[in-house]
């Protein structure tokens, strides 16, 4: 194994020093392989190069190693830490990768708690919007000058909460330039979910005490904030005050009936993270069920991609690095790279046990300590119970839809007579045409892969130049500019498999004979195989099922048949071409039509500022890129309000 690496990478092995550290794989073309951590580098690297691995997984992720960086770090917990994030940030091909899509949700409560007892009504005598805190829904990055509650697992449980807060508390979730121009109560009023703070219908200092009510409410302290509310309850009855009485009797009921209706009772627990691993055929799943402020909030499933290279890998084992459970592999890679940047909860549930080192990291790099259980007792064995099930369920759903989905591609594959070297490999290219009455007019260019959508590869193309309407004049320019320098790529290999450029399997047209013309004049040009081209033609009456295959070759349209599982994989693959553009247009064309007017909703912009900023910047773009420091610049912009228009903006 040794013979086929360069002495120089040999080199590098030999003097690896015998302390903690990461190391990295690349391949000879710069793409990383392998992210890995070890107590001692010259130990974990050299095993890997020392032994013969055959044609397993490992011999050929080896075989490919071209060149290797190190670094050194002080102890077994930081190179964990640094290793999970690189491995978020460069995505190696053959470590557990864990998706991160999109931040989670948060529940806000505008101000910090200090400055609305403070507030004075404006000159005009009208309530001002920061002496009553606004309730709403929240994702992106927290500001100490608010207050947030989460993370939730999703925007339907913020969405609920917010519900509960309003039909309890009452507090208003309506924006700041509504508030300000109230002059009467909304509906929300009317119907006993706001107390209209807008108009003067409740004082500060109730309305502060709701919020009060409402913080102790989401931090868990539901008893203590019962009995808080019975005594208010009875000091109002001893002093004859019966309207306030029955106002705090009714929210004390209404915030009873809610506890009661908690499916889960969280005992004494908070805060606390449910984490259950499930692997099978292949694929995994970890379900994480969030408990937050006592109240049980949902759970959220993820599934992670090279689950059998990352398994192969670390089955190298040696003295130090002993050999472990799959699913324990999956579920600490989960934790390390799901708790980077995201709030760690204080207690853990785990349905295996997980390594020290990894709960001591997560401990260290919170700030407090982590304490990870997985052999639960009473209440919090049921929620492991709940959430390992949850995961078999998730993990065999995903298992039959990819079965569903690989029938699919193989159905597709046999009947256009296409044969990949590896169906997983099968790439697929679809486009469609979109604008209104000519304007705006976007091509969409999307991908299938591996038995799914790879929404990472989609592509947008602004159409310029072209006689409005003419989408075969549109179709021709994105062909051309897709596949032009990977026609010059492709003559360059000269034949040689050596080359990474490749086209597609097979390309997909939105349109019949006229955009299957059009596309095999380009492929002509372009020197391309015609035979990949396929026209997906509406059938009669344009009904779906009922679409025929046209070809650039000249084979004769086929009508694969309605309940046929390929035409139903090129209709999914036609569908979402189509959803992508259209899209697209719809935002390309209210951007142009709006032009500056999401940067005059911004709180505190109106229409003179807005023309001060786009004067300043030259256009919206130009305020988009400005930074906080350049927004200061421009007359009447206090650094809050820049910050505000920056925090808008990005």
């Amino acid at each position: 194994m040794t013979a086929a690496h360069d002495d120089i990478l040999l080199a590098q092995v030999a003097a690896l020093p015998a302390l903690p550290g990461v190391y990295r794989y690349f391949d000879a073309q710069g793409n990383v392989l392998y992210v890995g951590k070890a107590k001692q580098l010259k130990k974990r690297v050299s095993s890997y190069f020392q032994k013969d691995h055959g044609g397993t997984r490992i011999g050929h992720m080896v075989s490919k190693i071209a060149r290797m960086e190190t670094t050194v770090v002080r102890s077994e917990a930081e190179a964990l830490l640094l290793e999970n994030n690189l491995i978020k940030s460069l995505s190696p091909r053959f470590n557990i990768l864990f998706r991160d899509d999109k931040t989670y949700p948060y529940l806000k409560l505008t101000g910090n708690g200090t400055l609305f007892l403070k507030a004075v009504p404006g000159a005009s005598g009208a309530p001002e919007p920061q002496t009553f805190p606004r309730v709403a829904y929240y994702r992106g990055a927290v500001e100490k000058k608010h207050r947030y509650f989460g993370p939730f697992p999703s925007a339907w449980a913020v969405k609920e909460s917010i519900q509960l807060l309003q039909k309890v508390f009452r507090l208003r979730t309506c924006e700041d330039t509504v508030f300000a121009n109230r002059t009467r109560p909304c509906l929300l009023f009317q119907i006993k979910r706001c107390s209209g703070p807008c108009v003067n219908l409740i004082s500060p200092e109730a309305y502060a005490d709701d919020v009060q009510h409402a913080e102790r409410f989401l931090k868990g302290e539901t008893q203590g904030l019962l009995q808080e509310m019975e005594a208010r309850m009875m000091s109002h009855a001893d002093r004859l005050a019966f309207e306030q009485a029955a106002e705090v009797r009714n929210q004390m009921t209404a915030l009873s009936r809610v506890l009661h209706q908690q499916s889960v009772d969280t005992g004494t627990d908070t805060d606390v993270d449910i984490l259950a691993v499930r692997v099978h055929g292949g694929r995994a799943c970890v379900n994480l069920a969030m408990v937050r402020g006592g109240r049980h909030l949902g759970d959220r499933a993820y599934f992670p991609a090279h689950v059998e290279d990352a398994h192969a890998l670390q089955a190298i084992g040696d003295d130090e690095q002993p050999q472990v459970a799959v699913e324990v592999q999956v579920l600490e890679a989960f934790m390390a790279q799901h708790y980077i940047g995201i709030p760690v909860p204080a207690a853990l549930i785990t349905s295996v046990a997980v390594d020290k080192v990894l709960v001591a990291a997560l401990s260290q790099q919170a700030g407090y300590k982590i304490a990870a259980v997985h052999n639960p007792r009473e209440q919090r064995r049921v929620w492991l119970e709940m959430s390992e099930k949850n995961a078999d369920i998730k993990l065999t759903r995903l298992l039959a839809e990819e079965g569903s989905q690989q029938a699919r591609t193989r159905a597709l594959a046999d009947a256009l007579d296409l044969a990949p070297d590896d169906l997983d490999a099968l790439h697929i290219e679809c486009f469609d045409i979109s604008h209104t009455a000519g304007e705006n007019t976007q091509a969409s260019c999307v991908v299938f892969r591996q038995h799914k959508m790879q929404s990472s590869e989609y592509r947008r193309y602004n159409i310029e130049g072209i006689t409005p309407g003419d989408d075969y004049a549109a179709m021709r320019q994105v062909l051309m500019r897709r596949y032009g320098k990977l026609a010059e790529a492709l003559r360059s290999q000269d034949g040689s498999s050596e080359g990474t450029a490749r086209l597609p399997d097979l390309v997909l047209i939105d349109g019949g004979k006229g955009q299957v013309s059009m596309a095999r004049e380009v492929f002509t040009d372009l020197g391309l195989d015609l035979s990949r081209i396929v026209g997906v033609e509406k059938g009669e009456g344009r009904k779906v099922g009922l679409e025929e295959l046209v070809f650039a070759d000249g084979r004769e349209k086929v009508y694969l048949g309605k309940d046929s599982a390929a035409l139903m994989l090129v209709a999914q693959i036609r569908d979402e071409a189509h959803r992508f553009a259209i899209t697209g247009m719809r935002a390309q064309r209210a951007k142009v039509r709006m032009g500056g007017s999401k940067i005059e909703e911004i709180p505190g912009i109106g229409p003179r500022k807005r023309a001060k900023l786009l004067q300043r910047f030259g256009g919206v773009r130009g305020v988009e890129s400005a930074s906080v420091e350049d927004l200061l610049g421009v007359e009447g912009i206090s650094r809050e309000l820049a910050e505000t228009i920056y925090n808008a903006l990005h």
